[in-house]
Formats: structure tokens, sequence, C-alpha cells
């Protein structure tokens, strides 16, 4: 059955292509998401950018018809901006002002009213990804959903890293006699992926048990090359702990993506990884550590002085963990150490926009609140032999239209899980303090 899908401002903003993803049904633009639209074209950051893409989208569109009177889309569907919708009396019964958003919603509710006034079975569907907007329309009776096709996977089968398979003891004991077993051996009905860990465990109950790790072309199970020696004083406390510091420290992985709470670890082991392969190993020219400031492409604020001391305050969970490595006593050592040292760079990633990067090991901290399109601008910023890992939790984000799906961090690690040139672990158990675990499970 066709449905009648009315679009929010933001669902546009964050896919200029959404218009494309409802498949053979009628696409209603309100004016008023046109007006929003044209306030944001002059935007320096990505919502900038999305808005003069949907403007130049719907400008090459005019040349097939009138857009009021709708244009008939490659996919059968069909494109319209409203200009006759736009009586406001039902929705100011119920929430009075008349906001942008309420004005949207009112086109919704009046196709809707005007399908049942028809007798059809044409149902009017509000896409938005404000779930304030949502929940009005559901008060006024509409439906309404938030924008799903640009989801890379469903919440249930987020890639872990890692899988725990219970088998015959004599497998385990066959890996430990020739140190490596084929993937094909074992005759698995799940698809395991280029640089995946594998946890053996005895499936008669006993303790025996293997860690291994799925070769980078995927056909053999292979034995952890790292012992479980200290990186930089840092020593891993748990079994996904040590598949991170194995990704982190191998040279033919050049993108580790790291996921988990708050207090497992992942920036100290970027970190105490970076510092080893810079300063002791010098396979890096230097170390650049970032984070987004508030959302990417924003400046950095009318906060005294020069950069570094403007980019001080968002950075300082970076520099607590260097303290912490460094083992510094006095505040401001940790500032000496790394003017002294020269290789480690705490930058923004505001104007990472064009830059190339060789040579480096480029740590990329909250990552869980960079855009799928922010994600691509920085790790195609990376050159010849540099290494990226990009971190953070999924379950903590602030921009207010992503979510633990549709975040950039979670969609590259999607769409990276079967490369060779990439690995990826989500960190579970919580190893800051028992308080900080207990307050990420609980709060």
């Amino acid at each position: 059955m066709k449905k009648i899908f009315v679009l929010d401002t933001n669902v546009l903003l964050h896919d200029p292509q959404a218009i494309f993803a409802f498949d053979d049904n009628e696409i209603i633009i309100p004016a008023i998401v046109l007006e929003e639209i044209d306030s944001k074209k002059r935007l320096a950051d990505e919502l900038g950018r999305n808005a003069r893409s949907v403007s130049r989208l719907l400008d090459s569109m005019r040349e097939q018809g009138h857009l009021h009177e709708g244009i008939v889309l490659k996919n059968g569907g069909l494109l319209k901006v409203e200009l006759n919708h736009r009586s406001f009396v039902r929705v100011q019964e119920m929430f009075g002002e008349m906001t942008n958003d309420n004005r949207i919603l009112a086109v919704a509710l009046n196709y809707d009213m005007e399908e049942q006034e028809k007798g059809s079975n044409v149902r009017t569907v509000l896409v938005s990804k404000d779930v304030l907007v949502r929940i009005k329309a559901d008060v006024l009776g509409l439906q309404a959903q938030d924008y799903l096709s640009d989801r890379t996977v469903s919440a249930t089968d987020l890639y872990g890293g890692y899988s725990t398979l219970h088998v015959h003891p004599s497998v385990i004991d066959e890996f430990y006699t020739y140190r490596f077993l084929s993937v094909k051996s074992l005759q698995l009905s799940m698809k395991l992926y280029p640089n995946e860990f594998i946890i053996l465990r005895d499936e008669m109950g006993t303790s025996k048990s293997a860690l291994l790790k799925v070769s980078q072309d995927g056909v053999r199970l292979e034995p952890l090359y790292l012992s479980n020696d200290a990186v930089w004083g840092i020593t891993a406390r748990n079994a996904q702990q040590r598949m991170a510091l194995e990704l982190l420290l191998n040279d033919d992985i050049p993108l580790v993506t790291l996921t988990g709470k708050a207090g497992t670890g992942k920036t100290l082991l970027a970190l105490a990884a970076g510092l080893l392969k810079v300063e002791d190993e010098h396979k890096y020219k230097k170390l650049l550590i970032a984070r987004p400031v508030v959302p990417m492409g924003k400046d950095i604020g009318y906060l005294p002085g020069e950069k570094e001391e403007k980019l001080r305050p968002w950075m300082q969970p970076i520099y607590d963990n260097l303290e912490y490595l460094f083992d510094t006593k006095k505040s401001g050592d940790i500032d000496k150490i790394l003017m002294g040292l020269g290789s480690i760079q705490v930058e923004a990633l505001t104007y990472i926009r064009g830059r190339s990067i060789p040579g480096q090991f480029i740590i990329i901290d909250e990552a869980q609140n960079l855009t799928k399109h922010e994600v691509k601008t920085i790790v195609s910023r990376v050159g010849e032999g540099s290494k990226i890992v990009l971190m953070g939790d999924p379950e903590q984000i602030d921009h207010p239209y992503l979510d633990s799906i549709s975040n950039g961090l979670t969609h590259i690690v999607e769409r990276f899980k079967g490369e060779s040139s990439s690995g990826h672990i989500t960190l579970e158990k919580g190893e800051r303090s028992k308080l900080a675990q207990l307050a990420a499970d609980l709060l």
C-alpha cells in the first residue's frame, strides 16, 4: 500500500539524498522546510554543505517540471513541494504557537485528513529525526517515524570484533599443537571476518580455552603475536584489552576502531600504543591526537589565548591520560614534556579538511559524535604510512540527530569489518574503578 511521506528539515540536512529512499511512494517537502534549508546554506560546517546539496538537487529537478505539481523520480516515487496545505487550525488547537515544527506537523495532518475524507487507504507518515516532533505527531494521531534508511545495521547486529566458539576439546588441542587452525575445517555456520578474534571454549565445560585471531586473508586462525607485556606501563587487564593492543600494535592494520563504555580503557590503550610506536620504535614520525570540538566544523570559540590555550578545555581528557602515562607529579609538567618531545600533537578536528597526514599515528577520540561524512573526511586525510585509530562510546552521543546506529563511528565499523586493512574491538569491562563501572551500568 502506497504512503505519503512528509519530510522534516532535519532529514534532508542529515541526508540530502533522502528523497530517493522511499521507493515509489509520494514524498512531500513542506514550503517551510525550504525556508529552513535556505537559512542554513551559508554555514561553513556539514549542515551548510548538506543544505547547499539539497538546494542544488531540487534546482536540477526543476528541469523535469514544476515541483509544486510533482516530479516523478527514477524509483517511481513522486516528489512534491507543498504550497496549499498550510491550514494551522487543528494543530493550533493542540499546541498553540505557530513554530516551524508545528507548521510541518500541520502539513502532514492536513494531508492525512484529506486522504481520510476521500475514503482512501493511503496513510500519511511524518519522517523526522526530532524525537519531540514525532511525539507531537503521535498526539495528533499521525504516524511518525525516524529516518532509518542510512542505518548500516540494526542495534542487535552490531559487529563486536570477536566471537566465542564452543568446540570439542580436541580442536583446542590441535591449535596448541600446530599453532593454527583452518577456518574451513571448523565448518562454521557463521561468517568470520579478517582480523576478528576468536575465543575457543571447551564444549565439555572444562576450563580449557584458546585466544586466536583470523588471518588477514580470512582462511586461518592464528595465535596472537604479542605477549601480555606492559606497553608504556599499561598491561591488558582483560581479554578485550589484549585484543585491542594486538590491533593497535600491528603495523599491517592501518585502521583500528575501538568502542566501549566510559572507563573501558580505549583512550589509555591507544595513547600507550601510539607512544610506543612513535617514541620507542620510531615507526611513525608523529603522534596526532584529535577530538571533535562539539560538532566538527565549528570555530573553537572566543576563549582567551593562543590556539593551544583555546583547545585545552576541550582536550583535557587527553592530557589527563598523558599525565598518567608520563607519571607527572606537578601541574604543567605534561606541557613541558610535550614541548620537549615535539613529536606529540594535540589538535582539534575543526580544520582537518584539506590536510594530508602521512607517516603519523593518528588517534581520533569521541568519534561517535561524528557523522558519516565527517568520518569519511577524516579517514580520507590519512596519508601513506599512517595508522588511524577511531574510538568512542556509541551510547554517549551529544549530536542532536545521531544515535547509536547512525553515527559515523558505527558506520565505519560496519563498512570496514570485511577489510583486511582494518580491525575492531568492543571493550566491555570497565577498568577505571568499581564506581565508574557501576555508573556506566546503572546510570
